[in-house]
C-alpha cells in the first residue's frame, strides 16, 4: 500500500505471492495472426458492442490515473481511439495498436473531435519502440486476454513507464469461484474463435510471473466481471 499516493476506498490491495507464477495464465493459446483477423473485422462495429457496456469500466480507469497537468500517457491497444475523450486537453497521449482498421477508426476519431494532444502509431504492444521510462502513465484497456503474450507486454508496459509512475490494467480475469471458473475454461477455445480472446485468464498468474508485486484492485462494470489493475512502479 506504501506504493500509493494514499489508500482509496471501494478497492483492495493485493501483495502477489511468488507462488502464483508457477500456475498457467491460461488453457487457451492465442495467435497473433488469427486476433488480427478477429479485431480487423471487428473495427467497424467495436464501438456498438462494446462502447456502451464497458464505458464505466473506461472513465473509472481515468479517474484512476490521476493526471496530470502535461503528463505523458501511452493507451496500450487504443483499438477506435473510443478513450480518446476521456483524457484531458493539457496532457500528452500516445495511442498503439497493431490494427490497421482500428487505428483507422481511431484516426478519425481524433480529428473529428479535435483532439491535437493525441498521436497514434501503429505497433506491436510486445515490441514498444519507445524508450526507457518514457511516460508518466501506461494503460491497456480490454488488451491483455486478446495478446499472445500478455507477461511480455506487460514487461514492455513496465519498461517504457517511469519510476513512479502508473500502469493501468483494465480487463476479465478468470472467476475466483470455482464453478464459474471451470465454465470460464470450457468455453475459453470457444470466445478465443469468435472474439478473440480467452475467458480463463489467471490475475494473480499473470501479476506474479510480470513481476507487479504490489496492486491495488476494483471490480467495475455491471456485472462486476472485470477488474481494474493499479500497479506503481517502483522507484
Amino acid at each position: 500500500m506504501s506504493l500509493f499516493d494514499q489508500p482509496e476506498p471501494g478497492g483492495d490491495y493485493l501483495v502477489v505471492s511468488s507462488e502464483a507464477a508457477t500456475r498457467r495464465l491460461s488453457a487457451t493459446s492465442l495467435e497473433q495472426a488469427s486476433v488480427g483477423r478477429v479485431y480487423e473485422k471487428l473495427a467497424s462495429v467495436y464501438d456498438v458492442v462494446f462502447g456502451p457496456t464497458l464505458h464505466a469500466g473506461r472513465t473509472q480507469a481515468v479517474r484512476r490515473m490521476h493526471i496530470g497537468r502535461g503528463d505523458r500517457v501511452l493507451e496500450v491497444g487504443v483499438g477506435t481511439g473510443i478513450n480518446a475523450p476521456l483524457y484531458p486537453r493539457d496532457c500528452q497521449v500516445t495511442g498503439i495498436d497493431l490494427s490497421a482498421s482500428m487505428l483507422d477508426k481511431a484516426r478519425e476519431r481524433v480529428a473529428r473531435k479535435g483532439l491535437t494532444n493525441i498521436s497514434l502509431f501503429e505497433m506491436d504492444a510486445a515490441d514498444l519502440r519507445f524508450p526507457d521510462e518514457s511516460f508518466d502513465i501506461v494503460f491497456a484497456c480490454y488488451l491483455l486476454t486478446v495478446v499472445p503474450d500478455p507477461v511480455k507486454v506487460a514487461l514492455e508496459m513496465r519498461r517504457v513507464c517511469r519510476k513512479g509512475g502508473r500502469i493501468v490494467l483494465l480487463n476479465h480475469f478468470r472467476s475466483a469461484n470455482p464453478l464459474m471458473a471451470r465454465v470460464e475454461r470450457m468455453i475459453s477455445p470457444f470466445t478465443v474463435r469468435v472474439g478473440g480472446f480467452k475467458s480463463d485468464f489467471d490475475l494473480q498468474a499473470f501479476l506474479a510471473k510480470a513481476s507487479f508485486n504490489s496492486v491495488r484492485i476494483e471490480k467495475v462494470n455491471v456485472p462486476r466481471i472485470f477488474s481494474l489493475v493499479t500497479y506503481v512502479k517502483e522507484g
